[in-house]
Parts: C-alpha cells; sequence; structure tokens
C-alpha cells in the first residue's frame, strides 16, 4: 500500500506542473498588450508601464514563470488588482464557504444516492425501482437554477421553514476561527448557531447536490446489480446470511470502485461549478469569487482561483485512487 501511494504521489508532480503552466499562460493568452487590456482604452503609458513592473511582464517569459512557480511554492498566490490584497488571505473565507457547501452537498447526495441505488437493485423491477430511476433521471435532467429557485419559493417564501440566502444570521454573526462556519460555532460552543449554520446550507446543498445524488444512484444501481448476479452473494445468501449483510458487507464493497470514481469526478465539478448556486443563495464561495474577478479583469486572481480549484480537484482524484486499493486490494498490484 505504502508503495503503490508513493507512486501515485509522484504522478501528482507532472500533472501540477501542467496545472502550473496553463494557470500562468493566462495573462499571456490575452490578445495585445495584457496591461493594456486590464486597464482599459483609457490607460496612460506611465499606468501601463507600471502594471507590466508590477506583474513582471517585463522579464524574459522563463524567468516570469520561475517566479511565478517561486511564489507559489512559498504560499504566494500574488496579490489582487482590485483590493490590493494578499490573493492567499483574501481567498481563504470564499474558499472555505465552498468546500463546507461541496461537502454538505456530497454528503447529501452519497447517502441518498448509495441507498436508493442500492434498494433499487435489491427489489429491481419494484414500484420502487421504477420511481427512484424516475426521480434520478429528473434529477440529472433538472436545470440547477430552476430547482434552486422553486426551493426557495416553496420552503423559504411559502413556508418560511429556511432561510434564502447567505451562510448565518446577520444578526448573530459566527465567531470566525477556521471560516467553516460548522466547525467555528461548534469551537465557540454555540449550538443556537451550528443550527443555524446548517438550516442555511440544506437549500443550496440539495440544489448543488442533486445531479450528483442522480448519478451516484444510477451508478450504484446498475454496479450492484452485477455484483447481486455472483456466485459468492448466491453462496452467502445460501449459507443462510441475513440479507442486510449480504447486500451492505459483501455485496456493496465490491461494487463501490465505479461509485467511488463517480464520487470524486463529481466532489471536483462542485468545487469549480457552482457558480449559480452561489449567486441564486448569494453563497460567497469560490465561483462568485472567480466570476467577479472576470468581471473585474482582475487576473492574478482568476489564475490563482482556478489553480487552488484544479489543486483540490487532483487531490480529491489521488484521495480517490488510494480508496480505489482499500476497498479492493488487487488495485495495488
Amino acid at each position: 500500500m505504502l508503495a503503490y501511494t508513493i507512486r501515485r504521489l509522484l504522478l501528482l508532480i507532472p500533472v501540477l506542473i501542467g496545472m502550473s503552466l496553463i494557470t500562468f499562460s493566462i495573462i499571456h493568452l490575452i490578445p495585445g498588450n495584457p496591461a493594456h487590456t486590464i486597464l482599459g482604452e483609457q490607460a496612460t503609458p506611465a499606468a501601463i508601464e507600471e502594471l507590466e513592473r508590477n506583474l513582471g511582464l517585463d522579464k524574459p517569459y522563463i524567468v516570469q514563470y520561475g517566479l511565478y512557480v517561486k511564489g507559489l511554492l512559498t504560499g504566494d498566490l500574488g496579490t489582487s488588482l482590485r483590493t490590493k490584497s494578499p490573493i492567499s488571505e483574501e481567498m481563504r473565507p470564499f474558499l472555505a464557504a465552498t468546500v463546507e457547501l461541496t461537502i454538505f452537498s456530497m454528503i447529501f447526495a452519497i447517502i441518498v444516492g448509495v441507498n436508493a441505488g442500492i434498494v433499487s437493485a435489491w427489489k429491481q423491477n419494484s414500484w420502487f425501482d421504477y420511481t427512484s430511476m424516475i426521480i434520478a433521471l429528473v434529477g440529472v435532467s433538472m436545470p440547477i437554477f430552476w430547482l434552486a429557485l422553486v426551493e426557495q419559493w416553496i420552503f423559504a417564501q411559502e413556508l418560511g421553514w429556511l432561510p434564502a440566502f447567505g451562510r448565518e444570521n446577520a444578526r448573530d454573526p459566527v465567531e470566525i476561527v477556521t471560516h467553516l462556519y460548522l466547525i467555528d460555532s461548534l469551537l465557540s460552543g454555540r449550538v443556537d448557531q451550528f443550527w443555524g449554520s446548517i438550516k442555511h446550507l440544506i437549500l443550496p446543498g440539495i440544489a448543488l447536490g442533486t445531479i450528483p445524488m442522480a448519478i451516484i444512484a444510477r451508478m450504484t444501481r446498475s454496479s450492484m446489480l452485477e455484483v447481486l448476479r455472483s456466485d459468492y452473494i448466491r453462496t452467502a445468501k445460501a449459507k443462510g446470511t441475513h440479507q442486510f449483510f449480504v447486500i451492505y458487507k459483501h455485496g456493496l464493497k465490491n461494487a463501490l470502485i465505479p461509485v467511488l470514481t463517480v464520487v470524486g469526478l463529481q466532489t471536483g465539478t462542485l468545487l469549480g461549478g457552482a457558480i449559480l448556486t452561489e449567486t441564486i443563495f448569494s453563497w460567497p464561495g469560490m465561483g462568485r469569487y472567480i466570476f467577479e474577478a472576470i468581471g473585474n479583469r482582475d487576473y492574478p486572481v482568476i489564475q490563482s482561483g482556478i489553480l487552488v480549484v484544479a489543486t483540490i480537484f487532483v487531490l480529491v482524484n489521488l484521495v480517490v485512487d488510494l480508496l480505489y486499493a482499500y476497498v479492493d486490494p488487487r488495485i495495488k498490484y
């Protein structure tokens, strides 16, 4: 297992180098003079020259890339052109908000999707099977923004059960420690704030997790149907093993490989694809942060935001690869 882990970590090096090259090249792919494009048509030559000097655009390309990588290795993501603040500090609360929303959405998607897929495979061709697969098909096809607006209308406006916007109660804000409000509220011993943060997460979390939930349910059902027809499952049933243990102990573990792949890919997708959800629910996450940077032509923020999200995506897939070897020991050979 250790040798397998080391090999997977070594394979990350060329991937990370490629990602850094792509994100570094963003500013150089701008047609014309990047500094002139950032500052606009009314920029003076002196302002353009100063911005080129600040961004290092007056140096050779290879020197610029070397300085860029050096900054990344020291945790320096640069400075925002709009706010003049260090991007690594400015990005932290936005990244924490997106991570919290993504984790909540994936927990919802995994719990509902995996169990719906298992029961559908177990009760194949039953009313539950047909109903859950229809719901999964609708979930995959349903636009996120439409579901989000329907949730707000029903549960926030009509019923008043859940808040429609933001991460916290503005009248009783969470004391910031990690920028993960669920953790911060527990660290401060405020159960009421913890429950308030949960309520703010429910609507955007379900809206964002609906598509992954549907995909996981369909994949789990397909994988479980194949496994339940295996000889060792029939043997376990013949020995009188309880149906619950046959399915969850013997069947599910052997059906998890394709499900883990889907979970890893969907987690990475949610990290970078939550712009609509974050906009509708006024969620201060990475999607909105990068989107606003694009509107402000804040290219250092765009570069850093894309690189951070892509790095997390790669790390999530690394974790999935390691889980492969844990679930199926034959993988590491």
